[in-house]
């Protein structure tokens, strides 16, 4: 008998349990589980099979991740804390019943495991650039992360993906603040914490990410960051090497470790395709902004002034709970910290992603900040692009 006329011929309850023996799936927990449902041809409004619980979701990565998760036809279940309103842009990640929302908090263990109970990949973007009264780095980069690990686990969590840092080791060379940067320290510590609970857990270390809304680009062009016309640098940026990484290719190193079981276990280095100074990155961004002819502008060492060693100082001390500017000496040192790309770690070409050059995104990113930005549509004389910066080799 067709298999199709067998099935449309049953009762509505036994349909269910017909159909999975089809598939192969004959245990009664079998018949229960929905990811084997796979249905539709792909994209936002199908299912390719994946329950994936992102922790960090509201966040800068977490955006772009979850996208392109969706974008797949992957469900979300994306828990958050605070306002119910803060991920509410993430509903349009998925069609109608794709995406769900979970209140949690990093030190409730129920909250986690109502997230996770029914996820078969779990992501943890969560982490803190600064310290808060509520939350240390190592509350989050190794309580939290642990935590997150352990429950997976205990819940049958299929795959656990982990974004920690580059550069992070247990004792970071110190560059401006006395024993280096806690928040390298505690992501090395986290990377040890998730692998001891959870052994083939997927890891990612990323270099400076920059992208809409970053850390990164606009915080070299705020005001703050600078003196009048003028950036201090610790050694004027000279000594300094970054392989900044588009935020786009980092969400998509981390799709395309979902959808690959062989890269359990392992860890990526998640940078982009070239290495620069410190100083050339800078500089080329008061390039594309038109301000590098401003009256006044040029790259100064920044040990030699006290007065902006001092609003580093105030910015972090007396700022409620967000520092100006992203402005605070934690963020400082990792500044000027050296991007160390290890050979023998696989990156995220090694995953397939094309990566995106600096050059030909920063025009993008700077355009709010960029000086006339409307002059070259009546001129005659428009202005020249600017030239790239210069690449080590």
């Amino acid at each position: 008998m067709n298999k199709s006329i067998l099935l449309t011929s049953l009762k509505p309850h036994k349909f269910i349990a017909v159909s999975f023996q089809v598939r192969g799936l004959s245990t009664e927990n079998d018949y229960t589980n929905l990811a084997a449902y796979k249905r539709g041809t792909g994209g936002r409004s199908s299912f390719n099979g994946v329950v994936a619980t992102v922790f960090g979701s509201t966040g800068f990565v977490g955006r772009y991740v979850c996208n392109k998760l969706g974008k797949i036809g992957t469900q979300l279940i994306l828990p958050y804390r605070g306002d119910n309103y803060d991920p509410m842009r993430l509903k349009l990640c998925g069609d109608l019943g794709q995406v769900f929302f979970q209140h949690y908090n990093l030190k409730d263990e129920e909250s986690i495991r109502k997230a996770i109970k029914y996820s078969n990949v779990v992501i943890n973007l969560v982490g803190r650039e600064w310290e808060t009264r509520n939350y240390k780095f190592n509350d989050v980069h190794v309580d939290g992360a642990r935590r997150l690990a352990r429950l997976a686990r205990e819940a049958g969590v299929e795959r656990f993906i982990h974004v920690s840092a580059l550069n992070a080791t247990e004792h970071p060379k110190s560059v401006v603040l006395k024993g280096g940067s806690r928040f390298l320290s505690s992501k090395y510590l986290g990377e040890k914490a998730v692998l001891e609970e959870f052994p083939n857990a997927t890891i990612f270390r990323p270099s400076d990410i920059y992208g809409s809304e970053d850390r990164f680009v606009r915080y070299y062009a705020h005001h703050f960051r600078r003196n009048f016309h003028a950036i201090p640098l610790w050694f004027k940026g000279e000594k300094t090497i970054k392989q900044p990484v588009f935020v786009s290719d980092v969400a998509a190193g981390i799709v395309a470790a979902v959808k690959d079981p062989d890269t359990a276990g392992k860890i990526y280095q998640a940078v982009g395709p070239k290495k620069y100074l410190l100083s050339e990155i800078v500089d080329y961004f008061y390039r594309v902004m038109r301000r590098d002819q401003d009256p006044g502008y040029l790259r100064y060492d920044m040990r030699w002034d006290p007065l902006f060693q001092l609003r580093v100082t105030l910015c972090g001390r007396f700022s409620v709970g967000w520092p100006i500017a992203n402005l605070h000496w934690e963020k400082i040192e990792r500044e000027h910290v050296s991007d160390s790309v290890e050979s023998d770690i696989p990156t995220l070409e090694d995953l397939g992603v094309a990566l995106t050059e600096l050059e030909n995104q920063i025009p993008w990113e700077l355009k709010p900040y960029t000086a006339a930005l409307y002059h070259g549509f009546d001129s005659e004389e428009p202005f020249p692009t600017p030239a790239p910066p210069k690449v080590l080799l």
